[in-house]
C-alpha cells in the first residue's frame, strides 16, 4: 500500500486529531513559518536538526512530501514547547537523551549535530521492534516510572525502554502533526471546510472515497 491510501485509511486507527484552539494556532504558525529559518523552541539546534533527520526516517517522500516539507518537525517542536506540561516535557529530554547517546555511541560520533541519518535510523528502527507483549510490559514500567515520579519518589528507567518511549512517541507526534498539516488535510485526506448534513451511518466509500476525514 503507498502512502497516500495509507493516510486516507489512517483516521480510524490512529483517531483524529482534536481541533482545540491551541493546536489549530500550532498548525497555522507551522504553515506561516519558513523552515529555513527554524529556530526550536523547545529543543536544542542540534536536537532540532536530528528531529528534522527522524522525522523524515519516518515519514519519507514518496507520492507525497516528506514529513519536514510540511514542517512536522516545527509542529513537534512547538506541541512540546506549547502543550506538553513540566512532567512531559522534562521525559521528553530524558527520552531523547538517551536514544541520541545510543546513536552517538554506535556511530562513534561526539556531537549531535554530525549524526546523520544512516546513524540514526539503525537505533529509531531499533527501538521500535518489539512484539506487543514487550511493548505492554514496557508501557507499564513507563507509567509506574511517572507515578513514582509524580508522587516525589526517586525511580529509574532502562535506557532502552527509554529510547522506545522516545521512538513511539516521536513516531506518533510525526503521524498526528502529518495529518494536521495543511497539504495533507487538503490534499490527501476528505477534507470538508465548511460542514453541511450530518450523516451518522453512512458509508465512508460513498461520503469520502474511502477517505479518513482530516478534521
Amino acid at each position: 500500500m503507498d502512502r497516500r491510501k495509507a493516510l486516507k485509511n489512517m483516521g480510524m486507527s490512529l483517531g483524529y486529531v482534536v481541533a482545540t484552539p491551541t493546536l489549530l494556532s500550532i498548525v497555522q504558525s507551522c504553515k506561516n513559518e519558513p523552515d529555513i529559518t527554524w529556530t526550536p523552541d523547545f529543543f536544542t539546534e542540534e536536537e532540532g536538526s536530528a528531529i528534522t533527520t527522524l522525522v523524515d526516517l519516518i515519514l519519507p517522500k514518496t507520492d507525497t512530501p516528506s514529513a519536514s516539507e510540511v514542517q512536522v518537525n516545527i509542529f513537534i517542536d512547538k506541541f512540546a514547547n506549547e502543550v506538553m506540561d513540566k512532567e512531559q516535557q522534562d521525559f521528553v529530554k530524558l527520552s531523547m537523551g538517551n536514544f541520541l547517546d545510543k546513536a552517538l555511541k554506535d556511530s562513534g560520533k561526539e556531537n549531535i549535530a554530525d549524526l546523520s541519518a544512516e546513524d540514526l535510523e539503525p537505533v529509531l528502527s531499533s527501538s521500535l521492534k518489539y512484539s506487543k507483549d514487550d511493548r505492554t510490559k514496557m508501557f507499564e514500567s513507563i507509567t509506574t516510572y511517572n507515578e513514582a515520579l509524580a508522587e516525589g519518589k526517586e525511580s529509574e528507567l532502562d535506557d532502552e525502554i527509554s529510547r522506545f518511549a522516545f521512538a513511539d512517541n516521536l513516531r506518533g507526534l510525526t503521524i498526528w502533526g502529518y495529518k494536521a498539516s495543511e497539504y495533507v488535510g487538503e490534499e490527501v485526506l476528505a477534507y470538508l471546510p465548511v460542514p453541511g448534513e450530518y450523516i451518522g451511518c453512512g458509508d465512508t466509500q460513498e461520503l469520502t472515497g474511502g477517505k479518513a476525514w482530516s478534521l
